[in-house]
């Protein structure tokens, strides 16, 4: 489960899906991104430029890994606001970053945006992603639908969207997955945090009432590229 030997060319990403919940990993052209790393080996991700975290419950946050990955890699850490008052200790004060909704970020020539997100967590974000060749990559943590995302969609749609559809993130389903992509308008959905048999119902409903989006059913721990 490593990204470590595969070079994506401009304008294309590769990712993994790392564990049963929103921990996803993405490598860039220059860069390679950690979002949510928890429940998980920290050695596994050799490298890692930024992490990004939506929240502070422990499938999200999960301090000891973040520590090792941070002490290993000197990455940036940006971090939902509990997450980051939580990581004050831990992470060094010119490389922990704080997200409040609408907050915006940019380390070299990549674009952190914190974005609306709805769940029952303290300060939880979502995270709308530009990389440097332009590509944009929304991360729905552990939303449900949100009215305001259909901004998202309106102003900034991405080209690939990581899509929660089910257990355990409450009230997630492949429909309030569905309802999502119909606000935000990704070229590519791809469904995560859910057993295969809500993944693959979300990919059924996509296609019945959504064709010009592309499903992108994928395996845990199984890297692929996007394009």
């Amino acid at each position: 489960m490593s990204l470590e030997n595969i070079s994506p060319k401009k304008g294309e990403i590769a990712f993994i899906w790392f564990n049963a919940y929103a921990g996803v990993a993405i490598k860039t052209t220059s860069k390679t991104l950690l979002i949510d790393p928890a429940e998980i080996d920290p050695k596994t991700f050799k490298s890692a430029d930024i992490i990004l975290i939506t929240h502070e419950h422990s499938d999200h946050l999960d301090e000891y890994v973040i520590k090792d990955i941070y002490k290993r890699t000197n990455c940036h850490v940006i971090a939902d606001s509990t997450s980051y008052r939580m990581l004050k200790d831990v992470i060094a004060s010119d490389k922990l970053l704080e997200a409040p909704l609408g907050s915006t970020h940019k380390i070299g020539n990549m674009t952190v945006k914190a974005e609306v997100c709805r769940h029952p967590a303290a300060s939880i974000v979502t995270y709308l992603i530009t990389t440097e060749d332009g590509l944009k990559i929304y991360h729905s943590a552990d939303s449900i639908p949100h009215p305001d995302m259909k901004q998202i969609g309106d102003k900034s749609p991405p080209h690939i969207a990581f899509i929660t559809v089910g257990v355990p993130a409450p009230g997630a389903s492949p429909r309030t997955g569905l309802e999502i992509v119909k606000m935000i308008k990704p070229k590519t959905a791809v469904p995560y945090h859910a057993p295969k048999t809500e993944l693959k119902a979300f990919i059924e409903l996509l296609a019945i009432e959504m064709p010009t989006v592309r499903g992108m059913l994928i395996e845990m721990g199984k890297p692929y590229k996007y394009p």
